[in-house]
Parts: structure tokens; sequence; C-alpha cells
């Protein structure tokens, strides 16, 4: 148990450290946050969310996003760039740093007391404990990346080549139209 309390409180003093930091810097930027180098570093629809969420919520919301994962930054960081006042954002930083730090902690410590456990007593089982789970997340960001390109489409035959798209014109040019081969090496 001595090592879940000193993990909590190193995690709770790195929390305090990396939030009070971005909310500085969201307070040193102030207004011009849309325009600075720092901005482009987390996406603006994320930037809109949290100030829309900190206008309506307040103070809560800075407490809550400690629960979340990537909106945390954007909180703090527009917290700051709002110009919260200090006796609002110091007890929601004191109490969601506390849940982030107790939770991540214990959960954490647990997990590796688990492993440690599973490695020594079933060394295959621990292997795969550990080696599903990574590839679980590489096939979801797998999927996630090709969902955010799109589906790339395929030329349909009979369909005019789009302007550029020089594999499409050698394609037909091989299918035997004659007329567009003949202009090719006519060209030459």
């Amino acid at each position: 148990m001595d090592g879940a309390v000193l993990t909590v409180a190193g995690l709770y003093a790195v929390i305090l450290l990396r939030a009070g930091a971005t909310f500085a810097a969201g307070w040193f930027v102030g207004s011009g946050v849309r325009r600075s180098r720092f901005s482009e570093r987390i996406p603006a629809a994320r930037l809109e969310r949290a100030e829309r969420a900190i206008r309506r919520w307040g103070m809560p919301v800075v407490a809550v996003s400690f629960l979340t994962v990537g909106f945390q930054t954007a909180v703090n960081f527009v917290a700051g760039t709002l110009r919260m006042p200090l006796r609002r954002y110091l007890p929601a930083l004191f109490v969601g740093g506390a849940a982030w730090a107790t939770l991540y902690g214990l959960v954490g410590t647990g997990a590796l007391a688990f492993l440690r456990w599973l490695f020594t007593r079933h060394t295959a089982w621990g292997v795969a404990g550990v080696v599903v789970p990574a590839l679980v997340v590489c096939g979801l960001v797998l999927v996630r990346r090709r969902r955010a390109t799109g589906p790339v489409a395929e030329p349909v035959a009979g369909e005019e080549s789009v302007a550029g798209d020089e594999s499409v014109a050698g394609e037909e040019s091989v299918a035997g139209d004659e007329s567009v081969a003949g202009e090719e090496s006519g060209r030459r």
C-alpha cells in the first residue's frame, strides 16, 4: 500500500504542475490563442467545445475534465485564456487533480501488481495479457485512420479519367483504344 500512496502523491504533484502550466500558458496567451503557434497543438473544435463548456458550467468543468482523456488539456488552456479567477480555478484543480491522481495511481499500481503476479505464475498468459491489448489498440488506431481518410475511389470502366490521373489514361490506351495510343505516339 505504501507504493500506491507514493504513486498517487507523485502523480498528484505531476498533474498540479502540468495542468497549472497549461492554465498559465493560456493565461499569458490570452485572447490571441486562435492566432498562436500553441493553438495548433490543440484542434480548434476541441478548444471551442471547452470554451462553451466553461462558459456554461464554469468551475465544475475544470474538475470533471481530469476524468477525461484529451479534453483535460483543452479545458485548462481555455480556462487560462478566459482568465478564470484563481479563486475558482485552484479549488477545481486541486479536486480534479486529486481524483485523477487517485484513479490513475490506484488503477495503475493494481494493473502492474496483477501483471507481475501473472508473469510470475503464468508467463504465457502474462505475455498474452500485454500483447493482445497492444494489438487491439493498434487495430483500433488503424481503423480510425482509415475512416478519417475516407474510402479510396477506384475508377469505374467507362467513366472519364480525373485530370492528372495518368494511370487511368494509360489503362485506356492499353485496352485497345487505337486513337488514344496513336495520339500519344504522334506527340513524341
